[in-house]
């Protein structure tokens, strides 16, 4: 039988870190869901580049199809959703002790969040679809913070001390 390894500061605060993050893009998820208008606005409307300075040269990038806007943000969400399942679990490893599988899983939910907010957000949203031209519809302050603290999370799961993992 395998006795349970002692909890150190940094493992306690990769747990909670790790909470917070589920808990946050939980959150978004369930918003996404429950007020589906709102934020579908958004992507409409990044993606369709009607606020941007409508150079000739880039609105051929421009995605007006509403079927296409509408999967593209229903991808978003179930991206969102299927991240906050995998970082809650990542907490219950963290909170069981299992700090190997723990700090794996954790960085897997982690890298999700960064992909979409890097990649898509600020990539995919802020650069091919020129988002940082918006005024109105621009994202990429809130993608920024998103990745900070996403980013800063990573590096405290993978400082974590792997003495005090599982060896079972």
């Amino acid at each position: 039988m395998a006795s349970t390894p002692p909890r150190s500061a940094l493992n306690l605060t990769a747990t909670l870190l790790t909470a917070s993050v589920a808990l946050y893009i939980a959150l978004v998820a369930f918003g996404n869901i429950t007020d589906f208008g709102t934020n579908q606005a958004f992507v409409q409307h990044v993606l369709a580049m009607d606020t941007t300075f409508k150079d000739d040269d880039l609105m051929w990038r421009a995605v007006t199809s509403k079927g296409l806007q509408n999967a593209a943000y229903v991808a978003i969400i179930v991206w969102e959703t299927l991240a906050a399942l995998v970082l809650i679990y990542g907490t219950w490893l963290w909170a069981r002790r299992d700090y190997a599988r723990a700090r794996s899983i954790s960085t897997y939910g982690l890298l999700m969040l960064l992909l979409l907010f890097g990649a898509g957000f600020i990539a995919i949203g802020g650069e091919w679809f020129s988002m940082w031209q918006s005024k109105t519809w621009n994202g990429l302050e809130a993608a920024t913070r998103v990745i900070v603290f996403t980013g800063v999370v990573l590096l405290v799961v993978q400082l974590t001390d792997r003495k005090t993992d599982s060896t079972t």
